[in-house]
């Protein structure tokens, strides 16, 4: 869902909104797949699941076409998060990981073998 709503926010400025085509090729491009990967219908089932989930809806279906626009309530709150998260969030969790020690390897056991033939392990 996170690169679906980085697509709906990169066509939000289309003045007569867009379509679930324009929007699988707007997430094609982002994520690198390729028509077979993601097209049309899985786009129109993302942005029913996007008008569905919320009680303020982030994106909303023009009336008597199929094209969508986004709400400007929730498109102030959804660009706030993206931005949270790809400037502060992801630069953090990659500092931590910079910083955590590696671990050791684990042990050998050593073996003596006793005078009677039987091994020992320390």
């Amino acid at each position: 869902m996170r690169r679906v709503a980085q697509s709906v926010l990169s066509l939000a400025a289309s003045p007569n909104g867009f379509t679930a085509s324009q929007l699988a090729e707007q997430l094609r491009t982002l994520s690198r797949q390729t028509q077979a990967e993601y097209h049309a219908r899985q786009a129109a089932y993302d942005l029913k699941k996007l008008r569905a989930r919320q009680f303020v809806p982030f994106v909303r279906r023009i009336p008597k076409s199929q094209r969508y626009e986004t709400t400007a309530a929730r498109l102030k709150a959804m660009t706030a998060l993206i931005v949270l998260r790809e400037k502060v969030i992801k630069p953090l969790l990659a500092a931590a990981q910079a910083q955590r020690k590696p671990r050791k390897a684990a042990e050998s056991i050593s073996i003596e073998k006793r005078a009677d033939g039987q091994a020992t392990y320390w």
